[in-house]
């Protein structure tokens, strides 16, 4: 059931001193995308970062993908600048070696007998094309399962990877694609949309948006249209008819768009996650999938798929520059000052607060 909110009544009031949530780290119990599969070639390592830690990921020639801190216990400098020989990653320096559970195997000049202790080393699965890896307490790594990424492994779809690193904290991009209020912002590329709120579903740790919308103004973009299989003309405000419902939900610490048009199969679902780069978490890489429908006629999609790679990238593009002018506000204000008035979003900004990580 899908609960309806309006604007409180305590707008405007003085509300009690809270936890800045941009200052809320993300909770390391989680599964995280740290690279696509395609950036770690085959023999191959690749330096990544989650909150400010350096893990090196290794991708022995024969065997499975493993995480470990890129720092050499000997001298700490990045085992990523090392060379991977079997299932081993060797220091660059003195040639220490590591194994995928991060023991040190072999220091050239010591006896085997006198090795010293090895590194930290993550959990590390791949699917969908994405590295994951558990940054958190390892013991729980086995109780807390991948994310469902959406409709990547179905065959129906067709997906587009995108993903681009955005300076601002995490949590401005979970309020900036649950608010669909925000389309205004995208009215070159999108003309006149108008949205409206149907309600929303909250539990412990996820919280669900439902919107239908629909065009006032302007004619719908190719690219938007690829999405559809049709070109849709405007429609007036008066009749927002609830043939297209868009479905945003913030399952923690992951986001899915969904858009159902007549049946409950979608035409579009987008699974996102947003990883923390730096100590602050003041920056952030995004891994998102894209799967569109493939109409009756599945080539039209292929056709038509350039245009939508622009549409979608102009709308991201937007997006980036509007979360990162936030942030740069909160920053220069020392802290956050928005008045929010949606209900929507105040209770997304609980439900992030409260599902990070603790103070």
């Amino acid at each position: 059931m899908y609960l309806h909110s309006s604007v409180p009544d305590d707008i405007g009031l003085a509300q009690p001193a809270a936890r800045d949530l941009r200052r809320v780290g993300v909770h390391p119990d989680h599964w995280y995308p740290l690279a696509w599969s395609r950036e770690l070639k085959l023999g191959g390592s690749l330096a990544v970062r989650f909150a400010g830690e350096p893990i090196v990921l290794v991708r022995p020639p024969n065997g499975a993908v493993f995480a470990l801190e890129d720092r050499c216990a000997h001298r700490q400098v990045p085992l990523s600048r090392g060379v991977v020989q079997g299932a081993t990653i060797r220091c660059c320096y003195h040639g220490w070696s590591y194994d995928g559970s991060g023991r040190c195997i072999d220091v050239p000049y010591l006896g085997k007998d006198k090795l010293p202790n090895g590194v930290r080393s993550y959990p590390c699965r791949e699917a969908g094309g994405l590295i994951m890896v558990f940054p958190g307490d390892p013991a729980r790594a086995l109780a807390v399962p991948l994310p469902e990424l959406g409709s990547v492994a179905d065959s129906r779809y067709r997906t587009r990877r995108f993903g681009d690193v955005v300076a601002c904290h995490y949590s401005f991009m979970h309020e900036n694609l649950m608010d669909m209020n925000h389309q205004f912002l995208h009215r070159r590329q999108m003309g006149q949309i108008r949205p409206r709120f149907l309600g929303q579903r909250r539990g412990e740790n996820w919280l669900e948006a439902k919107y239908s919308f629909a065009r006032t103004g302007g004619k719908q973009p190719l690219g938007e249209a690829a999405i559809f299989g049709q070109r849709r003309p405007p429609t007036s405000a008066s009749s927002l008819a609830e043939r297209d419902i868009m479905t945003i939900r913030t399952e923690y610490p992951y986001q899915t768009l969904r858009i159902h048009t007549r049946d409950e199969t979608p035409v579009m679902d987008l699974w996102i996650a947003y990883v923390p780069l730096d100590q602050a978490q003041r920056s952030n890489r995004t891994f998102g999938l894209l799967s569109v429908r493939r109409p009756k006629i599945a080539a039209l999609l292929d056709l038509a798929w350039p245009l939508l790679v622009l549409f979608t990238e102009r709308i991201f593009r937007e997006d980036r520059e509007i979360v990162t002018l936030e942030q740069a506000a909160h920053d220069a204000q020392g802290g956050d000052r928005n008045q929010e008035v949606f209900p929507v979003i105040r209770d997304l900004r609980a439900l992030l607060a409260a599902c990070g990580a603790p103070e």
